[in-house]
């Protein structure tokens, strides 16, 4: 009978084959919606996720206790100890850098602007910030003592200088005075997001704790892992080997972040619901429109003795055909549209309103597996469910009124 009912929802379905391509269409419109959006909206966040940590976030930060709610100078820590160096260089961490930053001013010989000035270990950052790779014009910073110092591009049109011209650095040291130093430019950097150009400039780590008169302590530990979303084990790790100081991981130093996540998320729920809904009409009122003309030929079924159960098998048969057909075409045109946009789709025109949001102009989407396999259950799974109510009116239709309805 199983055979028998397949048979009969498969040849049901092409009796009327531009009502069934139709649905076919809207079905597989539908999905390849869902996965594209899916997709350019994981794109997204993962370069928002991945510029917000590059921006000098790293996976985890060790501070002194009260650095974070007030990074001067006096909340600075000692360097790491022996154990907290040995649980550094484990094998699940990637990288680590050890940084002094502190609220300065820049100036050149037309203006002055605040800044976040960071004093860096040149080799440690190479692979854990966006400093090393952004820089475009002149050369990055060679050495802890480095002379040189490395400016954002907005930042150095607003200072109106250039290249090899020396600016003045004023922060305040260990004794609360004022210090300040002569830096020329060596490096220009380019992130493509305007706030960054403008709030960090970078020299040696060595040379500023000596203009501070810091001898070696730090403002803070930036570490790499290599799973961003399972840090907990790290965590805890240094936690136990520094626990005198303030360790967080990304999310917690930064939870704008996961709150735009998290939006991004519920948007593309609502998206799946809204794609849901609109096949769920289409398909109900397809298998309607089919059932009504077979409204005889039900009756007849029923009358040489085919039972309620199986019209409704008949049915929903062909409610699968069309969901499973409708799938497999939308997922090749999703597979399709991520192949023909693999080098990534170009928001130039747009690029001001996208580093105001942290983004830059260059999306690439990012298809995972779970968005595959949420929408496809979701539209076969539900889909089925939408479709018992069509199957449920056909299979209660009486005999013989079936039979004579014109």
């Amino acid at each position: 009978m199983m055979k028998l009912l397949t048979v009969l929802a498969w040849r049901n379905l092409w009796r009327y084959p531009r009502r069934t391509i139709i649905i076919l269409f809207a079905i597989a419109i539908g999905v390849w919606s869902m996965l594209s959006l899916a997709a350019f909206m994981r794109g997204m966040m993962e370069q928002y996720v991945n510029n917000a940590i590059g921006n000098l976030v790293a996976h985890i930060q060790i501070h002194a206790p009260s650095y974070r709610d007030d990074p001067v100078i006096e909340h600075s820590m000692p360097p790491p100890t022996e154990p907290l160096l040995k649980v550094l260089n484990e094998a699940d961490i990637k990288g680590w850098a050890a940084r002094v930053r502190v609220p300065a001013v820049v100036s050149s010989e037309r203006e002055s602007i605040g800044v976040t000035l960071v004093g860096i270990d040149p080799v440690q950052e190479q692979g854990l910030s966006f400093i090393a790779h952004t820089v475009t014009e002149g050369r990055y910073l060679e050495s802890l003592d480095d002379k040189g110092i490395i400016l954002g591009r907005k930042l150095v049109e607003r200072l109106e200088t250039r290249l090899g011209k020396r600016v003045v650095l004023m922060s305040q040291n260990d004794s609360h005075d004022i210090a300040e130093r002569g830096f020329r430019i060596v490096g220009v950097f380019d992130t493509k997001m305007e706030e960054t150009e403008t709030q960090f400039v970078f020299v040696g780590r060595q040379r500023l704790q000596k203009m501070l008169g810091m001898q070696d302590n730090i403002s803070e530990l930036a570490v790499l892992g290599y799973d961003r979303d399972n840090l907990k084990t790290v965590v805890q790790k240094l936690r136990a080997a520094a626990p005198e100081q303030d360790v967080e991981d990304w999310q917690t130093l930064n939870p704008l972040v996961m709150v735009i996540v998290n939006v991004f998320e519920g948007f593309l729920l609502i998206w799946y619901l809204v794609v849901f809904i609109a096949v769920a009409f289409g398909l109900v009122n397809t298998l309607l429109m089919a059932i009504f003309e077979r409204t005889r030929e039900m009756g007849l079924f029923q009358a040489l003795g085919m039972k309620p159960r199986w019209i409704v098998g008949q049915v929903l048969f062909e409610s699968l055909f069309l969901l499973s057909m409708g799938l497999i075409i939308g997922n090749l045109m999703s597979f399709a549209t991520l192949l023909l946009t693999a080098e990534g789709l170009d928001f130039s025109r747009y690029a001001a309103g996208y580093e105001m949001a942290g983004l830059s102009s260059l999306i690439y989407p990012v298809l995972s597996l779970s968005d595959v396999v949420i929408s496809n259950v979701l539209i076969i799974g539900l889909g089925l469910v939408a479709s018992f109510y069509p199957a449920w009116r056909a299979s209660r239709y009486v005999p013989v009124e079936a039979i004579t309805r014109t």
